[in-house]
């Protein structure tokens, strides 16, 4: 069961970067999305798919960077962020962080985008909860 809240603002904050480095954490990826990544890097599909990403339990997932953050983060930017994947688009309005008020208290203390910006429906964080994105102006 998803705790939704009635209604909440989300933004990203220029100069944040908290969800690009959680240690022991993935960034999953499909085909899809690395090869419109590959294309944006102008960097053939299997050189991008052997140099940025690795497979865990089948899934694809981007390598790490420098210290355990996500390879494209780069100076407290991501370099890819029009083609991010859709797990980095639907940030924080993930599962795992609404399963239960506790954890969703923990995430916003960890994202000062919370709280601040655009005003999110419960019928948007629905909608984010089935694979809808975000289009956040970063």
């Amino acid at each position: 069961m998803k705790i939704i809240p009635q209604s909440t603002r989300f933004e990203c904050i220029d100069g944040c970067s908290d969800c690009c480095q959680h240690p022991g954490g993935f960034v999953y990826l499909s085909h899809k999305e690395a090869s419109a990544i590959a294309e944006y890097l102008g960097a053939p599909s299997g050189l991008f798919l052997e140099w940025f990403t690795s497979e865990i339990d089948g899934q694809l997932v981007l390598k790490d960077g420098e210290q355990e953050a996500c390879i494209f983060l780069e100076e407290g930017l991501c370099t890819i962020y029009a083609l991010r994947p859709q797990q980095c688009r639907t940030y924080p309005f993930w599962p795992e962080n609404m399963k239960t008020k506790e954890r969703w208290e923990l995430t916003r203390q960890e994202c000062p985008g919370i709280g601040k910006g655009r005003k999110f429906s419960a019928g948007e964080i629905e909608n984010i909860l089935k694979g809808k994105t975000l289009d956040s102006k970063r």
